[in-house]
């Protein structure tokens, strides 16, 4: 397994529609591993080959349904289990070829996303709330998945790589994506004072 260089949002490949992968080869469950570790060492929740200059339809997801979930109220949560902090969610690493999305709900919500391939950015983009996946798992059985939520949102981002789509054509307008503060940044307000217009 190697690590690969994240392409942005100059390169070409983009914006082309990625090539439907025939059959799963060797080559193809290297660059499934390969994005695997890239996606990990950026850190990311999602990649798709078009990032590392790929056009194929590839896409790894990796992410813990319960990172989502709050508690109650703003609420503090309950670390009384013998006073120690509760394990960080087990994340489920999802590798998917050729995934299509065969259902979106009705139900949209709106979401601050940002990219691997467009450092330094962020938009709010309004997505599906649920979707269900279907595609080839990098053995080549049947994969099927809904999703809601969070999980929903990065499958809906690197399908959309996968046809040449970028989080930055979905916003609605130039009012809804900004400039990330750097990293020596000390408040939310440096963030917004970022914020184009």
């Amino acid at each position: 397994m190697a690590v690969r260089e994240i392409v942005v949002v100059d390169h070409p490949t983009l914006r082309k529609k990625a090539k439907k992968v025939d059959k799963i080869t060797p080559e193809i469950r290297r660059l499934i591993n390969d994005m695997v570790e890239t996606m990990r060492d950026a850190p990311g929740v999602g990649l798709a080959a078009p990032q590392v200059g790929v056009s194929q339809r590839v896409i790894v997801v990796e992410y813990a349904e319960d990172e989502e979930k709050e508690t109650p109220d703003g609420q503090a949560p309950d670390w009384s289990n013998r006073g120690q902090a509760p394990k960080p969610a087990k994340k489920r690493l999802y590798t998917v070829v050729n995934p299509e999305i065969t259902r979106r709900s009705e139900e949209m919500v709106e979401g601050v996303e940002g990219c691997l391939s467009i450092p330094g950015w962020a938009g709010s983009v309004m997505r599906h709330a649920e979707v269900e996946v279907k595609g080839l798992n990098r053995a080549g059985g049947k994969f099927k998945l809904r999703a809601r939520g969070w999980l929903a949102r990065i499958f809906q981002h690197e399908v959309d790589h996968l046809d040449g789509i970028l989080f930055i054509d979905r916003v609605s307008g130039p009012d809804r994506i900004w400039r990330l503060p750097p990293p020596e940044a000390e408040s939310l307000e440096e963030a917004r004072a970022e914020h184009l217009g």
